[in-house]
């Protein structure tokens, strides 16, 4: 099918980087641990910047981080922090990358006390993904009960880089609501997606 003929949200522009990732990610239901936990990074790591910015870094971020095993980041000492300082593919903000390391040690704590990071995350949308209906981009909020309930208790438990609308941000991305317009493409292909059976 032509892109031409798609209806897609106008968010990602004509960008070929960001038409992929609107059209095969943004949106799918996410459900493993550490895919979580790095988008979770990843969209702290936006935060001040724009999402393509940290999309075009992604793949930098990956190798950097150890693949974000929070096991390997809650680790990271003095030595490997400024590694992270001086490498040119991640942004370099000292605050941030702090961050993703206290927040590795966090997640590894709420896997210990509740047995999983995507469980304790998907109860702020009582387990399954909630399904908007908006018209136009205009509509979409850039923040929810939902989000700053999960913000609260992100940060309750020692996490940083994790406001009401970096929550938000991480619920559209992972699938945890559908923020396709209507008229989208992808509206009714990522409803499709089916949450996985309980072993």
């Amino acid at each position: 099918m032509s892109q031409h003929t798609l209806h897609r949200c106008s968010w990602p522009g004509d960008d070929p980087l960001y038409v992929a990732y609107h059209d095969e990610e943004w949106g799918v239901p996410v459900y493993d641990d550490q895919q979580l936990f790095a988008k979770l990074i990843l969209d702290g790591a936006q935060a001040g910047l724009s999402w393509i910015t940290i999309l075009r870094k992604r793949e930098n971020y990956y190798h950097a981080f150890d693949n974000f095993d929070p096991e390997k980041i809650a680790r990271y000492d003095d030595e490997k922090f400024a590694e992270l300082m001086a490498n040119p593919g991640i942004v370099r903000n000292r605050q941030k990358i702090n961050a993703a390391i206290k927040n590795a040690n966090a997640c590894l704590q709420i896997q210990a006390d509740l047995g999983s990071f995507s469980e304790f995350l998907w109860t702020f949308v009582g387990g399954t993904p909630i399904v908007n209906k908006w018209a136009s981009l205009e509509q979409i909020p850039a923040q929810t009960p939902a989000s700053q309930a999960m913000s609260q208790a992100l940060k309750q438990r020692g996490f940083s880089f994790v406001g009401p609308t970096i929550c938000y941000a991480f619920m559209q991305a992972v699938g945890m609501v559908n923020d396709h317009i209507i008229n989208c493409f992808r509206y009714n292909e990522v409803n499709a997606f089916k949450f996985p059976e309980k072993s």
